[in-house]
């Protein structure tokens, strides 16, 4: 039965958990820190302002769980949540959004975020309803799958779980929601796992008011009419009919699928992996988020999820495997053992280069099963390609900024990409700027994917809103239709206050510049702000009328700096003013 409490796009209401003293309880959020930082990322990050410089072993780095203002209503893509700490991979402060019913029913607990701190003796659970929170101790759960977890936990809620590799602290393990999606990168589930926590469930059902129901309607209706009228999100080769591996041949059309490790930009294969060739092979069926009208994800009839852009392309072309089933099981095995995609095909790359022969089809299995438990070579493989390739004396193999993997674009064919890897707060990231949408998808103007000019200010300006849309919490797909000016509606009408694009982009920009600050606090600077060696020194794979040179080096530079002075930071990337903070809400 659903409760008749209400509230107001934020419940104004954190809950604060302390595994090592086994307590929780609820304290409020001030209402001018929301306005602030919206939620979702936003939050989360406001939240670490006293705690970023922990190891992110720590037992008292937080964990923190948050939702955004939207979540809860017919908001299209706004039943999403972020995950924010400081990343074990990394080093940097890390936050990553997943879709699925936790989001809806940890804000249906009356809750807009969660702050997880200690660590628990035992193993333990997080169960956390509109009455209270109860620590759960789930010994009998520790080593298992995140399916076996999810199955044995549902019963009281939905659930967001790790799998052995976070127990076993994998660098890259991840956090997975019960209905398949996955809180994937910088190895948040690792964090989780230090903490002795299996699993957060949430049962709530707690209505979340609209101030202004039929601006909103207005809003709402604005918003899907530019998702019908999107080529990109409902055209007949769109991400709701193939998702996004309908990227696939659009990669390999643009001559920048990232191929053994990216000394290869075309994977003469890919075609076995594309969008139609998984529908054809796999019977695939839409599927997505709880309540999202695109339905990007694809599953089988029996319900398994297939995998996405990044993980056939990594599981593919940087691998050079071209078996489409071998790509799906590394997949679901990833899912099964809580492994982010990405890096742990990106590693496997990197150590394949290194030991001069790449993983076979049939040995990938293998590999990812003594990664996520740490034995024979899964030890090694378990700390990410950046350690990897420094201790087989090998450190240029490791395809990564700041650590970070590199997903499947390759910087040599798109250089606001190459710019936006690293400029990314969080490492080598696709979506903290998302230049492809303009460069490779040609969306909202098409430019040169092959000149710097310009790119300095579009990366600035695509951060800012991006983080601004991780803190609604909004799925960025919405945004190859819709813009902030139909977002802003949706949030103005939700919480009865007036926003506009532009106030959303600043408060993106305070994001932005908050962990920009905690990330040069803690060390980082123009040294760490560059592509691996391998992209300004070798070409990629020209043909078909389509050159693919390396990237400039002294044009990147030069970009990099005016980022800098757009940003108003130093030369070296950093802050000229120490008390940053104190300026800040």
């Amino acid at each position: 039965m659903v409760s008749s409490v209400k509230t107001l796009g934020w419940t104004e209401t954190v809950l604060r958990v302390d595994l090592s003293a086994r307590k929780s309880w609820r304290d409020a959020i001030p209402r001018d820190l929301l306005h602030a930082y919206l939620g979702g990322r936003g939050l989360g990050v406001r939240f670490m302002r006293d705690h970023f410089r922990l190891n992110p072993f720590d037992a008292e780095i937080p964990l923190i769980f948050s939702v955004g203002p939207l979540c809860g209503t017919p908001a299209p893509t706004a039943a999403r949540l972020t995950v924010v700490t400081r990343s074990p991979l990394t080093g940097t402060i890390y936050d990553c959004s997943a879709g699925g019913r936790f989001a809806w029913r940890l804000k249906g607990a009356g809750l807009d975020a969660v702050v997880v701190t200690g660590r628990s003796a035992v193993p333990v659970a997080l169960v956390i309803s509109p009455d209270g929170a109860e620590i759960v101790e789930v010994p009998q759960l520790w080593g298992r799958t995140v399916p076996d977890t999810v199955s044995a936990l549902s019963g009281r809620g939905s659930v967001a779980a790790i799998g052995p590799a976070g127990e076993k602290g994998v660098l890259f393990a991840n956090i997975m929601m019960g209905e398949g999606n996955s809180v994937g990168r910088g190895g948040l589930g690792a964090v989780m796992g230090a903490k002795n926590l299996k699993a957060v469930v949430a049962s709530g059902d707690r209505q979340t008011g609209i101030a202004d129901p039929q601006r909103f309607d207005v809003a709402r209706q604005d918003v899907m009419r530019l998702f019908r009228a999107s080529p990109i999100i409902f055209g007949e080769l769109g991400i709701s009919e193939y998702g996004t591996p309908a990227l696939v041949d659009l990669m390999r059309q643009r001559r920048m699928v990232p191929t053994e490790n990216f000394r290869r930009t075309v994977f003469e294969a890919s075609g076995n992996y594309s969008g139609p060739a998984i529908r054809r092979d796999y019977n695939a069926r839409k599927d997505g988020c709880y309540g999202c009208p695109i339905q990007c994800k694809k599953s089988t009839p029996e319900g398994e999820p297939l995998p996405e852009y990044e993980t056939v392309s990594h599981f593919g072309a940087l691998n050079g495997i071209a078996s489409l089933a071998s790509i799906v099981r590394s997949n679901t095995l990833c899912n099964e053992l809580g492994l982010d995609t990405i890096s742990a095909a990106a590693t496997l790359s990197a150590w394949g280069e290194a030991r001069g022969r790449f993983p076979t089809a049939d040995e990938v299995p293998g590999l990812l099963r003594d990664t996520a438990m740490r034995v024979g070579e899964g030890e090694l493989l378990a700390l990410g390609s950046c350690r990897v390739a420094e201790r087989l004396g090998r450190p240029e193999l490791s395809m990564s900024v700041k650590g970070l993997e590199l997903p499947a674009y390759d910087p040599r064919g798109a250089y606001g990409m190459a710019l936006a890897y690293c400029t990314s707060n969080r490492g080598g990231c696709h979506l903290r700027a998302y230049p492809i949408s303009h460069e490779i998808l040609r969306k909202p103007v098409p430019t040169d994917r092959f000149s710097f000019s310009g790119k300095a200010r579009i990366i600035a300006i695509a951060e800012d809103t991006n983080a601004a849309v991780d803190s609604l919490v909004a799925c960025k797909f919405s945004f190859f239709g819709a813009t902030l000016e139909e977002y802003a509606e949706l949030l103005a009408a939700t919480t009865g206050v007036d926003y506009s694009p532009q106030s959303l982009k600043e408060i993106g920009r305070r994001i932005c510049l908050t962990e920009r600050f905690y990330n040069c606090t803690n060390g980082f600077g123009m040294k760490d702000d560059l592509l691996p060696e391998r992209f300004f020194a070798e070409p990629g794979s020209s043909g078909e009328g389509i050159e693919i040179p390396p990237v400039d080096r002294t044009r990147f530079a030069e970009e990099l700096q005016k980022y800098y002075r757009i940003r108003g930071l130093t030369t070296e990337g950093t802050f000229d003013d120490p008390d940053f903070l104190l300026n800040q809400p």
